[in-house]
């Protein structure tokens, strides 16, 4: 079963400086039928203008994910990371027992785009931990490039959880087509531009929600940009 989620569809908040669209039910957004896919919890397109940002605030027992788009995303945490998170990075904070962190967009004139995804841990209590890599858009032309997964292999960062991330770059006749196990499900986050899953048609913030299918099949894009993540069911 294959189900289409639009991008207009989702909770949307505007606080100004803060623009965010909410896949899932988040903070004021509330949608009893849309609390989360597996074990995937949260999907916030967040737009930060520029000179602002999340002041510092805590998370637990959480694996959080940041994929920027466009502009520089800073982060700072209680465990003495100060990084800047640039487009093609991937970064993974695992909250664990606890974590106190900001995010905040120093750059003038430019707004920061970027994807907040939270994941659910497959242990809890765990000691918090950072990691961030890059994956140059080579590494994910025509192909999905796995970017995140419990074991970190093929060099992708590592998550304490039963899941894994893939993103990929389709134009033109790229195509994507690969198996997928029906015991798990399957969530296809359409980033940016045009693309179709197993023959739906999706535009940029739509997502398919795919429950006991066997096979994926990414065709048809134009200048699209895609997350595929494989979840626990």
């Amino acid at each position: 079963m294959l189900t289409v989620r639009k991008s207009q569809d989702r909770g949307h908040a505007d606080h100004g400086w803060l623009n965010s669209f909410h896949s899932f039910s988040f903070a004021g957004y509330y949608d009893p039928a849309h609390m989360g896919f597996g074990n995937l919890r949260v999907i916030n397109e967040d737009r930060i203008a520029p000179g602002t940002g999340f002041g510092t605030h805590g998370h637990r027992d959480m694996e959080i994910i940041s994929y920027v788009l466009s502009g520089e995303l800073a982060h700072k945490d209680s465990m003495g990371n100060i990084k800047g998170i640039p487009p093609g990075d991937v970064q993974r904070m695992s909250a664990g027992t606890g974590v106190m962190h900001s995010e905040f967009n120093h750059a003038a004139g430019q707004t920061t785009h970027f994807l907040q995804i939270w994941i659910e841990p497959n242990v809890r209590g765990i000691a918090p931990s950072y990691e961030q890599k890059t994956f140059a858009e080579a590494e994910k032309r025509g192909v999905l490039r796995l970017v995140a997964s419990p074991d970190g292999a093929q060099c992708s960062v590592k998550i304490h959880a039963d899941a894994s991330v893939h993103a990929g770059l389709i134009d033109a006749d790229e195509a994507v087509t690969r198996a997928l196990n029906p015991e798990r499900k399957t969530y296809v986050h359409l980033v940016r531009g045009a693309l179709q899953v197993n023959g739906h048609s999706l535009s940029a913030g739509d997502a398919a929600l795919m429950e006991n299918e066997t096979t994926l099949s990414l065709t048809h894009g134009h200048d699209a940009e895609v997350l595929v993540f494989d979840l626990a069911a």
